[in-house]
Order: C-alpha cells, then sequence, then structure tokens
C-alpha cells in the first residue's frame, strides 16, 4: 500500500527534548513522559516601505515557530533539558534523590524537539523544531485532587548551519523517534 496523499494526525505519541551543542547537534533525547500537548504555528514579522502615500514594498524578517509543550507528571531529566540548571542523582537506594538545581546565574539552554503522531491514514506523522528556547514561562501546576501538569512554551529559530527552521514528515510505516 502506497503512503497516503494526506495523513490524518490522531493523538500524540511520544515527545522527545534534547539539548543542542555549540554546532546546533541534538544530543540524547529525553522522553517527556505523559505528553499532551505539542503546538506550533510558524510567523513572521514584516515591515512596509511606505513612500508617495501608498506600501511599496513588504519584506519579511525571516520566519520562526511559536510552540507550546503540556505534559503530566515532571521528568527532571526534560525539565534540565528545558530551563537549565544542573540535574544530579545522589544517595543510595532505597534513600535517593534527583534534583535539578537552578542558579540565578543559569540561563535557559536551546534544545531541540520532535513530536510523534500516530497516522489515522497509516503510519506516523512526526513535528520536528530545530532550536528551541523556552522564552516564555516554565509553568509546573501542583492541585488538590489533581497530577501535577508542566507546561512550557517558547520560540523556535532556524539551525545555524542548515538554517532548518522545522520539518513535518508523514512516514507510510510507524517510525518511532530515534
Amino acid at each position: 500500500m502506497a503512503i497516503a496523499t494526506t495523513p490524518l494526525p490522531y493523538g500524540l505519541r511520544d515527545v522527545k527534548v534534547a539539548l543542542l551543542d555549540t554546532a546546533d547537534a541534538p544530543g540524547t533525547k529525553v522522553d517527556l513522559p505523559v505528553s499532551q500537548t505539542f503546538s506550533f504555528s510558524e510567523a513572521e514579522e514584516y515591515v512596509e516601505l511606505r513612500g508617495d502615500d501608498k506600501v511599496v514594498a513588504i519584506r519579511g524578517k525571516g520566519p520562526k515557530v511559536a510552540w507550546e509543550l503540556e505534559a503530566g507528571g515532571i521528568s527532571l531529566q526534560a525539565y534540565a533539558v528545558i530551563a537549565g540548571g544542573t540535574l544530579s542523582l545522589t544517595g543510595v537506594t532505597p534513600n535517593q534523590v534527583r534534583k535539578v538545581n537552578k542558579k540565578v546565574t543559569d540561563v535557559r539552554p536551546y534544545f531541540y524537539t520532535e513530536g510523534q503522531v500516530i497516522s489515522d491514514s497509516g503510519g506516523d506523522f512526526h513535528a520536528k523544531v530545530y532550536k528551541c528556547r523556552a522564552d516564555s514561562d516554565v509553568q509546573g501546576d501542583f492541585k488538590d485532587g489533581e497530577f501535577a501538569m508542566l507546561s512550557l512554551s517558547g520560540t523556535g529559530i532556524g539551525h545555524s548551519s542548515t538554517d532548518d527552521l522545522y520539518d513535518l514528515i508523514h512516514n507510510e510505516t510507524t517510525t518511532a523517534i530515534v
């Protein structure tokens, strides 16, 4: 059976994030468990050249991606990728402690993110944003009678050497995030 002309993505199967090195290559991908939302929208700011009482030209400043992630539970490893800080594991079982320590001097890092959705028309659908930064709130909600939720948003910009901003990929055969 050939790949469907129109993919029908349904649900969110998986989201992974990875720190970027100085060449914007993703490191080890970390699962964002119980992923509930991976949304994105392409945006671009435009400027106009006006003269003689009319618009003469319009020029874009380059596209960006506004993205949002939401997940249930909190993976401290994924949290450190997104928000920065130092992840540590101390002690021995049954007294281990995993901790993210964030200092006022720690900046939020750039990271890569990829989401996977199963396609009802066969195969799956992946969305990749190559260079993200959480430039808005990174929020954890702890509420009575509810599971903890992590939500965050930010901006994706182009990869420093390839200029890749994002990919939308429809696979004929379901393919896990590598």
